[in-house]
């Protein structure tokens, strides 16, 4: 090794060769290329300078290009000491400290460290600086302390540039240089966690500008952020002293005050308020008026981690944006908004079982002609049937929640595939259907839809989609452009709910539809009521000189019927013409006169065969059921016309009175049904790309099917009826025997 000076350069075959055999590391092969001019040459590429220090001495051997690579001459960096008198004295480490610190020990392959620090080469005074990275080892001497260390240097000042910029996006706000949302909840998890300590309280609150979105409109978005600045400045002033403030994105502002009670809660929140209401916030464009929304809570009394006091602190903002000006909420534990997210969370599963489990059925309210109270068509209504006891209930009040959560259109679908299956079934049934708003506006729901309809052409003219008045003057383009193509496809568009909202018949010209339903709440009350009357007489109308037909909902009474009538409204709908039922409208109408134990108005031979039958029980009957395909004992000589399905009750007279010596005449009761013309059904066709949501049970048999009448749905109850009959046939003996002159007569 040569002999050191202030004026030496390293010498990199001897350095290298002194580090290569200390205590037992092999000497590799050397290219014959690598020269020392080449690895100086490779240095200079680099942007790197080579050094060897001699801690014993102090000594510090630097390459030739050292000076070009730290920016000062080499007798000014000579010895460590001198060295380290031009580092920044706020660096966390140095290269001493790295090696001399050092508790691992040199094995014989020496200790590898790499460090990065501030490097001043002009003096600690002097404003120039630069990031230096030092990547080396150290070898120690026979008493295993560090003795000579061997490294390079290079300017790293463009990468810590990058590096801290990372660092200040990772927890601070580009904008306006406050915390961000992840260091403020690190933040206001150590103020919850000091208050638990020390048995005290502080507090969170959210601040919201109310009018940010007009200012982005009216403005642009580089005033509103000149706005956002501007606020954050103004919050910072009332701000008391040990507080802190974070963006937590757009015109929101998370705040934390420390050592905060309820009082001291209030008093800040006014100052919030009245800093940003009291004075327009000047920008590049001229004022700009501001207010703002804000939310709080007390903590930890009511949330005992971050993650609750943001989420609770979000819903008391809320309830601040309903309030006509700028406001405050304070979060107060409520029962009641518990109960309601707890159903609502079981509503949100309950709609995700009811799709895969097929539990969504429909039921059908009819729609009667004002002037022959004939059924003109049905809307068909959403039903849900319950897991645990199977019975069907209205879910109504499943449809916000699934809009809230997007699972709307899934229902939607779902209950258009099970409409189109019954139009296909039933081929004089003509349907309507509730759309909620969000498929309604969305394209690309509205076009699966579309294409189901468009493949279902011959049920589509039996459909009438309606869509609620709200949800047509919420997005009217988009609107006219779905039900354009509901007509094109040949289906029927109704403006449902009709009056509730703020439609004029001027955005009615615009939207091709051919049916207004009247919202239910004018339709009541309207003898009483003259402010229904009025709303009611004006829309029926104005939609006459447009060629709209009209629809009330809600029709509860006779009288309301009555001056609906009168009044020219042209269908009516309500319980008072029925209530929805999941029983199939169709097929109900051809078995009620024979199911004695329902609501329909019974046979009047099978009335009074009942009347009697509670009079005398002693009588037996045999009954018989009887279908074109196999005949029962008993059966009519009558011939039977293919498709006809009948009902015969053979009821045998034998009485059980002792003495009487007359036989009764067998009494027979045959009643036939016409089966309806064979119908060919095509199958629904539905969206390839679509799965079909499966019926849990079977949809009611194709028309030709249904003709034969099953036992069970003639009578309710056989025994019952068995015991009614005969004790009728008991009253009939008894009153035979007290008169036999009559009888023989």
């Amino acid at each position: 090794m040569l002999e050191s000076s202030s004026n030496q350069v390293f010498d990199f075959n001897e350095a290298f060769a002194e580090l290569v055999t200390q205590q037992g590391i092999e000497t590799p092969s050397v290219a014959p290329a690598a020269t020392e001019a080449d690895l100086r040459q490779a240095l200079r590429a680099a942007g790197e300078a080579a050094y060897r220090w001699n801690i014993e001495t102090d000594e510090i051997i630097w390459s030739p290009n050292a000076p070009e690579v730290l920016g000062c001459p080499l007798a000014a960096i000579s010895a460590g000491k001198q060295f380290a008198s031009l580092l920044d004295i706020e660096n966390v480490t140095t290269r001493y400290e790295t090696v001399m610190n050092s508790r691992l020990r040199d094995s014989g392959r020496g200790v590898a460290f790499q460090i990065e620090y501030l490097f001043r080469p002009e003096g600690r005074q002097n404003a120039k600086a630069i990031w230096l990275e030092d990547i080396g080892r150290w070898q120690a001497g026979p008493d295993g302390l560090p003795k000579t260390v061997f490294g390079t240097l290079r300017q790293v000042d463009e990468r810590h540039r990058r590096d801290q910029h990372l660092n200040f996006l990772s927890s601070c706000d580009p904008l306006t240089g406050m915390m961000n949302q992840g260091r403020m909840m690190e933040a206001l998890d150590q103020a919850v966690s000091v208050a638990k300590k020390a048995a005290g309280a502080c507090a969170f609150v959210i601040a919201a500008i109310n009018n940010l979105p007009l200012v982005n409109e009216a403005y642009g978005f580089d005033v509103a952020d000149e706005v956002i600045v501007a606020a954050a400045r103004r919050l910072r002033q009332v701000m008391r002293v040990g507080d802190g403030i974070a963006r937590l994105g757009g015109g929101k502002f998370g705040i934390i005050l420390n050592d905060c009670n309820e009082t001291d809660l209030e008093m800040a929140l006014r100052r919030y308020l009245s800093v940003i209401r009291d004075n327009v916030i000047e920008t590049g464009r001229g004022p700009v008026w501001a207010t703002l929304s804000i939310g709080a809570i007390n903590l930890p009394a009511d949330a005992d981690d971050a993650a609750t006091a943001l989420s609770r602190a979000e819903e008391a903002l809320n309830e601040a944006r309903k309030l006509p000006s700028d406001g405050q909420v304070i979060y107060k534990p409520s029962e009641r908004r518990t109960a309601e997210r707890a159903l609502n969370a079981r509503c949100a599963t309950e709609i995700v079982k009811c799709l895969k489990e097929d539990r969504f059925k429909l039921a059908y309210q009819p729609v009667l002609h004002a002037r022959t109270g004939e059924a003109v068509f049905h809307e068909a209504l959403l039903r849900m049937q319950d897991e645990a006891t199977g019975e069907l209930i209205a879910a109504s009040h499943l449809v916000p929640i699934a809009e809230h959560l997007g699972l709307v259109r899934l229902v939607d679908r779902a209950v258009m595939q099970m409409i189109i299956q019954t139009l296909h079934v039933y081929p004089e049934a003509q349907l309507s259907m509730n759309l909620s708003g969000t498929t309604a506006t969305d394209p690309y729901w509205y076009d699966q839809l579309l294409d189901v309809i468009f493949a279902n052409q011959q049920a589509a003219s039996r459909l009438t989609l309606e869509i609620t008045e709200t949800v047509a003057l919420n997005d009217m383009q988009s609107t006219r452009r779905f039900v354009e193509k509901l007509r094109e496809a040949g289906c029927s568009v109704a403006i449902d709910d009709f009056g509730a909202g703020f439609t004029s018949f001027k955005h009615l010209r615009e939207l091709p539809v051919n049916i207004l339903k009247f919202d239910g709440s004018f339709c009541r009350n309207l003898g009483t009521d003259k402010d229904n009357e009025y709303m009611v007489r004006s829309l029926i109308d104005l939609s006459g000189k447009f060629n709209l037909k009209t629809v009330a909902e809600w029709v509860e009474t006779e009288e309301d019927a009555a001056a609906l009538k009168a009044w020219g409204i042209d269908y009516l709908q309500g319980n008072l013409f029925g209530e929805a039922s999941v029983l199939p409208p169709w097929t109900i109408a051809r078995a009620n006169r024979f199911d004695i134990g329902g609501d329909e108005q019974p046979d009047p031979l099978a009335a009074s065969l009942a009347e009697a039958a509670e009079r005398d029980p002693e009588h037996e009957i045999a009954m018989h059921h009887h279908t074109a395909s196999g005949a029962g004992e008993g059966q009519s000589d009558e011939p039977i016309a293919p498709g006809t399905a009948y009902v015969e009750m053979n009821m045998d007279i034998t009485p059980h009175t002792e003495g009487k010596d007359f036989e009764p005449e067998p009494l027979m009761f045959t009643e036939a049904l016409e089966a309806p013309p064979e119908v060919e059904t095509p199958a629904p066709v539905f969206a390839e790309d679509e799965p079909v949501i499966a019926m849990e049970e079977p949809l009611p048999p194709a028309v030709e099917e249904a003709a034969p009448a099953e036992p069970e749905l003639v009578f309710a109850d056989i025994d019952e009826s068995i015991a009614r009959l005969r004790a009728a046939l008991a009253d009939l003996s008894a009153a035979q025997a007290a008169t036999p002159d009559r009888d023989a007569a």
